[in-house]
């Protein structure tokens, strides 16, 4: 009910230019970014200039690390949760033959509690040798990516649809995986209801959520460091990879992980803690996500602690208003990434959360890709529609609104067929 009428309230103060929301406090205006100073990224907290690759990952690397964990998306609890793995269903002729598809269900528990997931597989039967694999959580249950009527309902379907979500019907978002077409290419693709790992409800239901299976669980915690749900969504993707590495299909040296929106906030955030990711891909995940908090354009973090208080943990709400006083910025967490590959998407109509606030995180991490004898980006001037950079970072930014279109995911396998061949 909270949830709804906090949605209620949102729509009673906005209007609409050119299909964006222009809400109180929120600016469009490019002319309105505010000046800024983006923190170092290879300065040293006690102002030791880093020139080498042992210099960031030994000192400086630590503590641009300690400001996510400490002020952004929580620390993430280093105890193992047991996880059991259960196959519930596989095909080897899903799609006309051309792929394999596995159902597999995972009972994460500490004795007491347990929690459900199932993750979807689609598997290509034509691979030689091991398979490369696209991670990514899916919104409304893996049933909604698919009119496949195999495919089960997500475990958190039933107690997060109803009645905020009413819509979850089957194949109401198989638009943003195009399953074919990746398996087409030869990639491999797992999917999982972000649900199951973390209902993603303001009012809470963490006695769902993995987080209630931890030693430290306290619903009533106010720790400034307690992890919110971003840290928990990264942490379920890293078991993800826990699984696959169980697999002798999977090439473990060709695993991405792909995050849409509030996702891919969290797979920024997987990535930087989970070296097993070779490849991170972002899209349109805005404010919190790729996006750079210090210009303050589209979703800030007023809205965004306001709206989604339980993304993000405690601390983060000091810079609400404040972005100014922000002793790091979302360019230090693609830097984190390095010198693994990182992959940005945009949408141009997608003003909410910041294109170019986007493309300048990527430019701006350059110096630690940089330093590893990698390419960065070699301007500052966003690129026009359609126009991706792949170098060992890259970025695109596409027509049309917030979303994963077909072209995002051809773009995607495009920059992973490049680096992951010089793997090879």
């Amino acid at each position: 009910m909270r949830s709804y009428i906090l949605a209620l309230g949102f729509l009673l103060i906005t209007y609409f230019v050119k299909g964006q929301a222009i809400i109180e406090g929120i600016s469009y205006d490019e002319s309105k970014v505010p000046d800024y100073v983006l923190p170092e990224l290879l300065t040293c907290e006690d102002g030791t200039k880093v020139t080498t690759v042992a210099q960031w990952e030994q000192k400086r690397r630590p503590e641009v690390m300690e400001y996510f964990a400490s002020q952004e998306y929580g620390r993430t609890p280093q105890d193992k949760i047991a996880v059991t793995y259960e196959t519930l269903t596989e095909n080897r002729m899903a799609m006309e033959g051309k792929a394999t598809s596995k159902q597999v269900k995972f009972t994460f528990t500490n004795g007491k509690n347990v929690v459900e997931a199932i993750l979807l597989m689609y598997i290509p039967n034509n691979r030689k040798g091991k398979a490369p694999v696209f991670v990514g959580y899916n919104f409304k249950g893996n049933h909604s990516t698919t009119l496949d009527t195999t495919v089960f309902y997500s475990p958190s379907f039933y107690f997060v649809k109803s009645p905020d979500h009413p819509d979850w019907k089957r194949g109401n978002q198989m638009n943003r995986w195009c399953y074919d077409k990746i398996i087409n290419r030869g990639y491999a693709v797992v999917t999982m209801c972000y649900h199951d790992i973390y209902p993603d409800k303001v009012e809470g239901l963490m006695e769902h959520s993995v987080s209630s299976l931890f030693p430290s669980y306290d619903p009533n915690s106010t720790a400034p460091d307690r992890w919110g749900a971003i840290g928990a969504w990264a942490w379920g993707s890293s078991r993800i990879v826990d699984y696959l590495e169980t697999q002798d299909w999977v090439d473990l040296n060709k695993i991405a992980i792909m995050g849409h929106s509030r996702q891919g906030k969290a797979a920024l955030w997987a990535g930087a803690q989970d070296p097993r990711f070779k490849v991170v891909i972002s899209n349109d995940s805005g404010c919190g996500g790729a996006a750079l908090s210090k210009r303050v354009y589209g979703e800030n973090i007023a809205r965004i602690i306001k709206l989604f208080p339980h993304w993000f943990c405690p601390a983060f709400q000091q810079y609400a208003d404040n972005e100014a006083k922000l002793p790091f910025d979302q360019h230090q967490l693609v830097a984190l990434i390095a010198p693994r590959h990182v992959y940005v998407a945009s949408a141009d109509g997608d003003w909410w959360a910041d294109p170019k606030g986007e493309f300048l995180s990527v430019y701006h991490a350059g110096p630690v890709y940089k330093l590893y004898g990698l390419s960065g980006f070699k301007t500052d001037v966003q690129p026009d529609i359609h126009k991706p950079i792949m170098m060992d970072v890259g970025y695109h930014v596409r027509e049309g609104e917030h979303d994963v279109k077909d072209y995002d995911w051809e773009r995607f396998m495009d920059f992973c067929d490049i680096h992951f061949n010089k793997s090879e």
